[in-house]
């Protein structure tokens, strides 16, 4: 036998007899031995203990690469087994999986393990971890792994796509598979943490039995736990969904409908003014706002293309009994198609822009839905301008400035700029025209190019009828979301045959433009509600001035008043009219987090004063009640950027 490795720096070394990963890295250097955690050979992940024993390219994986921190990841998730199986005997095992984010182990008993009993599972692999037993890659027959797991249908449904010999792995007694590479003892675990439980459907069907999923993560360094777990508690404290709970901005109840927020007055409230002021702001931009249903025919989606690519993304069509099929709409696009043709268009009239807060709904799976993120009904700040050729990259322009002029107004600033293309390999998703294609793209980039506008390139990500510029956000959990979109489409207004008259008297085909400014109504609110951690600013909260009478007897008229004198003006304040102790409402304001809190006594009564506490700090003024409302005026007006 005699074979070659060749290694990442393109160097080679022979050998004539089958030598192990570990061995290899030894004979490289002492320290690769020693900090060696698995190897990528031929461009797959294996263990230390592998053998090799013909020509192959290697790399060996230390705990500097994201591969090496897999394979940790995978070891805590075999040993997470390993004890859950020894606590609960009847235990059925699912499906595991490292990554970025850390491992989950999917179990199924009659009492699900509960969040409560994760310390007691952490206890029993830290005693794995201390024993320090070896943990062997070997080749078991696929027949004896079916005895072992007779009474687990989820594992019995794995092996049916294994071989006649499953990889497995084994630590004393306990053996699984479906890892692909682990560490050779459990002594080689340092750090890690159990987070969570939640449902989670087998194999992600909801058709499925509900199993529970256990997650955990692990390092292998102190340090980095400490700085992952902190930030899992800023995520925790930042999550729209319990700032809503805690603030009563929206509720969601799978009893009434999954996926189906219901908006309280608070929530409400943040909702409307967002509302108006995109509406105020795209009307001085010369949009033209329209309502339209959220109903349509459906082969208006079978024009437009809707119906052949997102079928899967809409609800069922409704049979209206006399051959008339209709259709919830997932888009706005045709119906805005519509409002255009519903008139003959001159050349002198573009473009012609047209917006609409318009509601939508996407037939999303249960398993999906998460607060106000993933839902399945939104509202969609929508527009679409219909322009001539010549006229793409002026208005191009004009849309970026306004989406930009926007992000300034809500403070948004960690973004970045991705042009989008379609995939020319994937016909079956994308419309199959390539010229079209490569017109629409190329002016694209050129009118990026023009701007002077630094951007990223993603192939596969343009929509089915056209390329598209995303502006992507970091949100506050640090996920990278599309937070607006501006998209060229020449291929509707062909299905459609829209039309407007040109200078010369004859028809000419326009091009209309898509573009989302902020996105759904929920998405944005998600995102606003997690940046802002629920200080929503003053021009956006809920409730801008919360008035605490130090006594309600003596001073409760002039709260009343100064509310009042608040209410006319255009603000919105309350009045705590609780029979609670004044220290309580004072810290219930701070925890409701609204922007201004004034406590009125003698003094502020006798004299029209205010004594005004801003939320988040322990500065406190007294000041006259114009003066404060000149202030609270200025901080709305500046849409409560610092002066």
């Amino acid at each position: 036998m005699s074979f070659s490795i060749t290694l990442p720096d393109g160097s080679k070394k022979d050998f004539d007899q089958a030598v192990s990963v570990l061995d290899l890295a030894k004979g490289i250097s002492t320290s690769l031995g020693k900090a060696a955690v698995a190897a990528k050979v031929d461009g797959e992940v294996k263990s230390v203990n592998f053998m090799l024993e013909k020509d192959s390219e290697v790399a060996i994986l230390t705990d500097k690469d994201e591969e090496g921190l897999a394979v940790l990841r995978d070891t805590v998730a075999f040993l997470l087994e390993a004890a859950a199986q020894a606590k609960y005997p009847e235990l059925r095992l699912g499906e595991h999986e490292a990554n970025e984010d850390g491992f989950f182990v999917d179990t199924d008993k009659e009492d699900q393990i509960k969040v409560t009993e994760l310390p007691e599972l952490e206890k029993a692999i830290a005693k794995l971890i201390k024993n320090g037993q070896a943990i062997e890659p070997v080749m078991v027959k696929k027949s004896e792994l079916e005895a072992q797991f007779k009474n687990d249908p989820f594992k019995m449904e794995l092996l049916k796509s294994e071989g006649d010999e499953v990889a497995a792995f084994k630590m004393g007694d306990f053996v699984d598979f479906g890892f692909a590479a682990l560490l050779p003892n459990s002594g080689k675990v340092k750090h890690f943490k159990l987070l969570s439980v939640a449902g989670a459907y087998w194999q992600g069907k909801s058709s499925n039995p509900m199993l529970q999923r256990l997650f955990g993560t692990a390092f292998f360094k102190e340090a980095d736990l400490e700085a992952d777990l902190k930030r899992r508690a800023e995520i925790k404290e930042r999550d729209h969904r319990t700032i809503g709970r805690d603030l009563d901005l929206f509720f969601v109840d799978p009893k009434v409908g999954a996926g189906l927020p219901y908006w309280m007055p608070k929530g409400a409230t943040i909702r409307r003014v967002i509302e108006r002021y995109i509406i105020d702001k795209e009307l001085a931009d010369g949009y033209q706002h329209v309502y339209t249903p959220v109903l349509m025919n459906l082969d208006a989606y079978k024009t437009s293309g809707h119906w052949a690519h997102y079928r899967e993304d809409m609800f069922p069509p409704m049979d209206m009994g006399d051959g008339e099929m209709l259709e919830l709409r997932p888009m706005n696009c045709p119906s805005h198609i519509q409002v255009y043709k519903h008139h003959i268009r001159s050349y002198r009239e573009l473009p012609i822009r047209i917006a609409e807060l318009g509601m939508m709904h996407r037939y999303e799976k249960s398993g999906a839905l998460s607060g106000l993120q993933r839902v399945r009904e939104m509202t969609l700040n929508d527009g679409h301008t219909f322009v001539a050729l010549e006229q793409v990259q002026e208005e191009f322009a004009k849309i970026l400035k306004l989406i930009m002029d926007v992000y300034k107004d809500f403070d948004i600033t960690d973004y970045y700029f991705r042009l989008s293309y379609r995939d020319p390999k994937n016909t079956d998703k994308y419309f199959a025209n390539d010229e079209m294609w490569e017109r629409s793209q190329k002016m694209l980039k050129g009118a990026m190019d023009d701007l002077g506008l630094d951007y990223v390139e993603a192939e596969g990500e343009a929509a089915f009828y056209g390329p598209k510029l995303d502006i992507q956000t970091k949100t506050a959990l640090g996920n990278d979301e599309t937070m607006s979109t501006i998209q060229l489409d020449f291929m509707l207004p062909e299905r459609f045959d829209l039309s407007y008259v040109g200078q010369d008297g004859e028809e000419h085909r326009p091009v209309m433009i898509h573009r989302g400014i902020v996105g759904t109504m929920e998405r944005f609110i998600a995102y606003l509600t997690e940046i802002y951690k629920g200080a929503f600013p003053t021009w956006l909260a809920p409730e801008q001035v919360e008035i605490i009478p130090v006594n309600l007897d003596a001073h409760g008229e002039y709260a009343k008043k100064v509310r009042d004198e608040l209410l006319k003006r255009g603000f919105r304040a309350e009045v705590d009219f609780r029979n609670e102790k004044m220290g309580y409402k004072i810290r219930e304001s701070q925890t409701q987090k609204v922007p201004y809190t004034l406590v009125l006594g003698d003094d502020e009564m006798n004299s029209n004063a205010v004594n005004v506490r801003p939320y988040g700090t322990e500065k406190q003024e007294s000041m006259s009640l114009d003066q404060f409302i000149n202030e609270l005026q200025a901080d709305v007006d500046s849409y409560s950027r610092e002066k």
